[in-house]
């Protein structure tokens, strides 16, 4: 049993100290720059129908800010749409992640970086998991603030619909009003950085380990 986990540490260890390959230091460059690039982009986009608007109210989430549709104004008519169910009016200063989600993709641009010049295989791991728990955190803040923004409902609104979850992806029904929720080109971005991650991983996975490049014993 010893003898058998010895083997399982000294293999996890040996691939740790993997040296990434050209390519895979490639692909690690190709997720630094699907990060920077997420930044430009809208991660979300909201898109709300009633009666009153059946040209449809737009909402676009991106890491830093808020943007209405109609140069602003559709945000404004949201509001409006959600004191009409008893919802939570929208504002860009409740959602205390946009001050760090753009200082959060600079890190991890400049992490990639590190792992690029260093070029090992434990660097990477690190840039890995680490975005996955950051992209797993936010999502579960995003979930979250639908779940509260569905449920925290004024009982003295015109209309008084039972506590629901909004759509997070695909269409929902809400009264009278139809929303839609998608990701955006930035989530679709974050997503790309994600495989260009794995495919660094898969492409290194055969190199030989630091040590036996520079005939260290072990």
């Amino acid at each position: 049993m010893r003898s058998a986990i010895d083997l399982t540490l000294r293999r996890a260890d040996r691939f740790l100290k993997k040296r990434l390959n050209l390519l895979s230091r490639l692909w690690i460059l190709g997720a630094c720059i699907c990060l920077a690039a997420s930044f430009l982009f809208p991660l979300w986009h909201l898109n709300l129908v009633a009666p009153q608007y059946r040209d449809g109210l737009d909402m676009w989430i991106y890491s830093y800010q808020l943007v209405g549709g109609n140069e602003g104004q559709d945000l404004t008519e949201i509001n409006i749409l959600h004191h009409y169910i008893g919802m939570q009016e929208v504002h860009e200063a409740d959602f205390w992640e946009m001050r760090f989600l753009p200082l959060a993709l600079g890190f991890f641009v400049l992490f990639g970086l590190r792992a690029v010049v260093l070029g090992s295989m434990t660097q990477l791991l690190d840039h890995l998991v680490l975005f996955l728990y950051f992209s797993l955190f936010f999502l579960a803040v995003f979930v979250y603030r639908l779940h509260s923004y569905g449920h925290d409902l004024d009982p003295r609104a015109p209309i008084n619909p039972e506590p629901f979850w909004p759509a997070i992806i695909g269409t929902k029904q809400i009264a009278n009003i139809t929303q839609t929720s998608l990701p955006g080109v930035g989530s679709y971005l974050l997503g790309a950085a994600l495989l260009c991650l794995l495919l660094a991983i898969f492409h290194s996975r055969n190199e030989p380990p630091f040590y036996e490049i520079r005939g260290e014993a072990r």
